[in-house]
């Protein structure tokens, strides 16, 4: 069966450059990075240019870099960490009603603890206007947290703008960038954040590593507490193995940069097919422009994603809506977007990456065909 991989942002494959640096790195790096001798040497090494790596993709200086387990863990330190470090100073929180649970929860965690958190409505493109933000800004307000671009659209919202309302009020700003890595630019002084997050295995590095960049100057509550690991932000000996597969993977993702543009026109052929083939019963959810060049989310109208994709054993997508007993329920971005029911329940994520060809898109536009008239001869 031929298999055909267009979840790119759910996770993607290990580079085979850094499953070399890896290897590399076992062979050479069995100390640890905190020993002064010989055999720690090599380790702390590793991970020092691991981190140099990282920075210089975000355009960030390497002590402002924190290794985490990925990005949950990014974006968990960073919203309770503020919360913890600042609370004498205020307890409010603003975040949208799109953002990844990692985000969503650790909010509403913190909520229980005395929070106030802010969930702000998107448009239908699944962008947040920054003058609501600037509203709902107030003297007790510590944080800001948006994503850079959301996982299900693609949408890329108006960081830049947002950063400069957070500046202006002096209120820390946090981004999660997981989704934006390697596909679109990310670095901190152009966006102008405070706390951004990483998650490896978007941009094949392994699972389970990420990262976590504190502009210089902010103080942030350890998640993890112990030794002082990390410069005292992240107890817990340094997994040299990982950091250096998300070192390599941020160099080489800073040399692929460019090729997001044919990725890009792939998805644009994607999207004209689809057009060509159904028409007015074909639906773009996300921005038309502010949107990952890899990200394609359509709504098949009438249809049920997952009963297409169930067609389609042979690729690997995404729906925007879940089954249960019968009842289709659209997912939380698509509903904070006021996606119609008859809308979003048809919703399917393709994602691209740079190992995707247009034979491949081709492919899946003929199965599609197919598949739609399969399920329109199943339906009463």
């Amino acid at each position: 069966m031929r298999q055909i991989y267009l979840d790119y942002n759910a996770s993607t494959p290990i580079a085979p450059e850094v499953i070399q640096a890896m290897k590399n790195s076992l062979e050479a790096s069995s100390g640890n990075p905190s020993s002064s001798h010989w055999a720690g040497k090599p380790a702390r090494a590793a991970v020092t240019r691991a981190r140099g790596q990282v920075a210089a993709l975000l355009g960030a200086s390497p002590e402002e870099i924190v290794f985490t387990s990925g990005g949950s863990e990014a974006n968990n330190h960073a919203i309770k960490g503020a919360f913890f470090a600042l609370r004498r100073r205020g307890n409010h929180i603003i975040t949208t009603r799109i953002e990844h649970p990692a985000v969503i929860q650790p909010c509403r965690f913190l909520e229980t603890l005395g929070a106030e958190v802010t969930y702000l409505p998107v448009d239908g493109t699944g962008r947040v206007d920054p003058d609501d933000i600037r509203k709902a800004i107030t003297g007790r307000t510590i944080l800001i947290s948006v994503m850079h671009a959301n996982n299900e659209v693609g949408t890329i919202q108006p960081i830049s703008e947002i950063a400069r309302l957070a500046r202006e009020r002096k209120v820390l700003f946090h981004t999660d960038a997981a989704q934006t890595i390697g596909k679109i630019d990310t670095r901190v002084d152009e966006l102008g954040v405070d706390l951004l997050s990483i998650a490896g295995h978007k941009f094949q590095a392994p699972k389970g590593v990420g990262a976590l960049y504190v502009r210089q100057g902010v103080a942030l509550e350890s998640l993890i507490h112990g030794a002082g690991h990390e410069a005292g932000r992240r107890a817990g000996t340094e997994n040299v193995l990982l950091d250096v597969g998300l070192g390599a993977a941020c160099e080489l993702a800073q040399a692929r940069l460019g090729r997001m543009a044919e990725v890009q026109q792939l998805r644009n052929l994607f999207w004209a097919r689809l057009l060509e083939l159904f028409g007015d019963q074909v639906v773009l959810n996300g921005h038309a422009e502010h949107r990952l060049p890899n990200t394609l989310n359509v709504s098949f109208v009438g249809k049920v994603g997952a009963e297409i994709l169930a067609q389609l054993p042979e690729v690997a997508a995404s729906t925007g809506s879940a089954c249960h007993d019968g009842a289709v329920e659209l997912s939380p971005v698509l509903r904070a977007m006021e996606i119609p029911p008859n809308v979003g329940m048809g919703a399917i994520r393709f994602s691209l990456g740079v190992g995707t060809t247009s034979d491949e898109i081709e492919w899946v536009v003929d199965r599609l065909k197919e598949a739609i008239a399969r399920t329109s001869r199943n339906q009463p």
